[in-house]
Order: C-alpha cells, then sequence, then structure tokens
C-alpha cells in the first residue's frame, strides 16, 4: 500500500506549474486544444501563451478533466490536454474511470499536485499525506499515468502523448509559488474564442 513516504511521487523533483505550463505550450504546433482548471491552472496557462485553442474553466472545481473529455470525443482528430490541479480534481474523482472506459485516445491529462488548496487559503488537500494522484488514476482503469520526475521527463512524456493510442496522465508535482498573471474573467469571451479556435463557429 502506498503511503506519503514510499508513493513514487516523493521521489520526483518539485517543478514550477509556470514554467513547466510553459514547456507544454511551446510544444503545441498543430490546434492542440487545452482545458485549464481553475485559478492557478490557468493562471499560468493564460500567461504562458494565450491561444484560441485554449480554455480557462472559471469557477467550478474538477471541471478542467470533464471538459476536456468532452472535447477531445466531438474532436478526435485533435489532440486535447487537460490541466488540473490535486485539489480540483479530488472534487471529481469520478471522471478518472470514465475517462478510462471511454478511452479517448487524443486526451492527455496533466495533474499539477502541490498538496494544498493553495487559492483557498493553502488548506492541505489529501495529496499531502495520504493520497497518490497517479496510483489512483492507475488504479481507476488509465493504465497510463505516471509521474514526471523532472522537467526534462514531463517533456519526454508530452513528446510520447502525442502519438500515444489512449489517454495519458502525467502527475507533476509543483511548489507552492502563485500563478503569474490572471485570466480575463470573461465567460462569453472565453467561450466564443475558444469555438472560433475549434473551428466550431465562424467569425462574424
Amino acid at each position: 500500500m502506498n503511503t506519503a513516504t514510499n508513493s513514487p511521487a516523493r521521489n520526483t523533483k518539485v517543478m514550477n506549474r509556470f514554467d513547466i505550463t510553459s514547456r507544454l505550450v511551446a510544444k503545441l504546433k498543430h490546434g492542440e486544444a487545452v482545458i485549464g482548471g481553475i485559478g492557478n491552472t490557468n493562471f499560468d496557462l493564460w500567461a504562458a501563451g494565450h491561444r484560441p485553442q485554449n480554455f480557462y474553466m472559471l469557477g467550478s472545481m474538477g471541471l478542467g478533466f470533464p471538459i476536456a473529455l468532452g472535447v477531445a470525443l466531438a474532436q478526435p482528430q485533435r489532440r486535447v490536454f487537460g490541466l488540473e490541479g490535486d485539489g480540483s480534481l479530488l472534487m471529481q474523482m469520478g471522471c478518472l474511470a470514465t475517462i478510462a472506459t471511454l478511452k479517448p485516445k487524443n486526451l492527455t491529462m496533466i495533474v499539477m499536485d502541490n498538496g494544498v488548496y493553495q487559492i483557498t487559503g493553502a488548506q492541505p488537500t489529501p495529496a499531502a499525506a495520504v493520497a497518490d494522484i497517479v496510483a489512483i488514476a492507475a488504479a481507476s482503469g488509465l493504465s497510463n499515468s505516471v509521474w514526471a520526475a523532472d522537467e526534462e521527463d514531463f517533456e519526454r512524456l508530452v513528446d510520447q502523448s502525442l502519438s500515444a493510442t489512449g489517454p495519458t496522465l502525467i502527475g507533476v508535482r509543483i511548489d507552492d509559488k502563485p500563478g503569474v498573471g490572471a485570466t480575463r474573467r470573461d465567460p462569453v469571451q472565453i467561450r466564443e474564442r475558444f469555438m472560433l479556435g475549434l473551428g466550431v463557429r465562424e467569425a462574424l
């Protein structure tokens, strides 16, 4: 049984969310969709590279991966990335089993794990002590789930996921630095820009 002392996550390097997000965005050359979960996850996505194929989740914890699943199923020829924090994912753990059941081949999930609910006061999450997010994902049926050992390993795993034939989940241990910048909180603008970016709505 994994514990906080022997979990593979404890052996990974603690990285920075904005740096990791910037490394991901730099690899996106073919209109890949990126869904940012609420809070610092999408703050850093906005700052790392504002693209029309980015969707910024506002106000609801845990919906980053379910929205990414919907996009992946609707556009199976497009690679889709979902970005979530550990605290946010813990609100919607059931989505992992649903994703494993539906097996979208074009979906990559990245969990940024700092062990705290950062934007609500840095209260510790269960991931800080007893819960191994990657092990939970694997047990939910997502066999291609792994912790990134460091930045180079993260980039390697992202590259692998771009040609994977099933859903991928990458866990990244991050520090507690705040997000860079802030997302413009305009839900209609976010939706319209994203739909244009995915080619499902024409510009007026």
